[in-house]
């Protein structure tokens, strides 16, 4: 319990009882198929060791945003195959008519997926109703899926006030990295955030600087800084209407001794398409046609040099306009000169959100960092100093 939260490890004689384990189902699918199965393998480490210890296991889940109704085209009833298929054992469907009946017939060791929580009205509004309906089939509860865990829902942060509540494996891991990555840091410690707009990303911006030792910003948000700071920007994407809190942001960085690092040689474009025409140039060399659309090459080595002097990173958005070559250029590079490092022991890199993840994948580098988180809203929150409920609750 030294970590405030207890695991599997905590949990003692597990046979025979009905653990509810709240995991992220949640994933794309087409046509009936999984397209991105991430997140349905971040859930096996959990539900086949409780499984192999005898626990009648319970998957709590929600799957797209039905309203608090049900809708025959977000059942869960369509996950059990590829699960099943995942885990390489059987997989049962339990629908909310009749669950405490269906529950019943299931013996030590079997799997069950439960209908989409999100069917309830009450689901998303933690109603104690629906906590207590969810809470009738279990003994035990797990959270296993901190991408779920910025939400006070029933399935997610009331049912750990109702039941013997613990983290589950891929949580633990998430927690633990965490720690390491802003919690109780090794510094020197590096924080890249990108991203489109610096409103999106505002409070993580104010939190990091009174934190990290140095803060890398990229992407369109770099392009309001550097017009805060007088710099002509072109038709770059930028929003002038923040420079004063672009501003704000830097003089609190400079009292917390946070070096801040905007880049100072840029590649531009007339046209924002898949490989135009571009130029590299200084920061004070973008015409009054061209937007900013990657950092250049010089900034990147510079960057890579700052991360060689850093115990700790944690990464948040690309660097550039990374879905449209030659615009990723930068962030590969950069996560390729952080994989390095990590691979040798240096290190320890932590990323997450959607687009990170995805820039580190075309990189060819997420799983070499130390951690990537796939959760998005969640590690976001994380990063801007927030209490998750659904961690919150562990932790009580």
């Amino acid at each position: 319990m030294a970590r405030g939260f207890k695991t599997l490890d905590d949990m003692g004689e597990v046979a025979g009882k009905r653990v509810l384990v709240r995991e992220d189902l949640n994933v794309p699918m087409a046509d009936g198929q999984v397209t991105d199965d991430t997140r349905l393998r971040a859930t096996l480490a959990t539900v086949t060791e409780l499984a192999d210890r005898g626990a009648i296991v319970l998957l709590l889940a929600h799957f797209g945003r039905p309203k608090g109704r049900p809708d025959p085209t977000l059942s869960l009833a369509m996950m059990t195959r590829p699960y099943s298929q995942l885990l390489g054992r059987p997989v049962r469907f339990v629908d909310w008519d009749g669950a405490a009946a269906a529950v019943a017939t299931l013996r030590a060791g079997d799997i069950a997926v439960l209908e989409n929580t999100r069917f309830f009205a009450g689901e998303e509004a933690n109603d104690p109703q629906v906590v207590e309906t969810m809470a009738a089939l279990g003994d035990l509860y797990v959270n296993d899926a901190f991408s779920a865990a910025h939400r006070a829902h029933a399935s997610t942060e009331g049912l750990a006030h109702r039941l013997p509540a613990f983290a589950g494996r891929a949580m633990e891991a998430e927690l633990d990295a965490l720690d390491k990555a802003l919690g109780a840091p090794e510094h020197p410690v590096a924080a890249v955030v990108g991203g489109a707009k610096v409103s999106t990303k505002l409070d993580v911006l104010q939190h990091l600087v009174a934190r990290v030792d140095h803060l890398i910003i990229g992407g369109g948000m770099a392009n309001t800084f550097l017009a805060a700071r007088g710099v002509a920007v072109g038709k770059s994407l930028a929003e002038h209407n923040l420079a004063g809190t672009a501003e704000a942001i830097l003089q609190a960085a400079e009292r917390a001794g946070c070096t801040v690092h905007l880049p100072y040689d840029v590649v531009v474009a007339t046209e924002f398409r898949a490989n135009p025409p571009t130029r590299t140039v200084n920061v004070h060399e973008v015409g009054a046609d061209e937007m900013i659309l990657d950092v250049g090459p010089a900034a990147v080595e510079a960057l890579g040099d700052v991360l060689k002097n850093c115990r700790t990173l944690v990464w948040n958005g690309p660097l550039g306009a990374f879905e449209t070559p030659p615009f990723d250029a930068a962030t590969v590079s950069l996560a390729r000169t952080a994989a390095a490092l990590t691979r040798e022991g240096g290190l320890v890199s932590v990323a997450g959100g959607g687009d990170t993840v995805a820039a580190l994948n075309q990189a060819g580098v997420a799983d070499e960092f130390t951690f990537v988180s796939t959760a998005g809203g969640a590690f976001l929150e994380w990063m801007e100093g927030r209490a998750l409920p659904g961690v919150a609750a562990l932790s009580a």
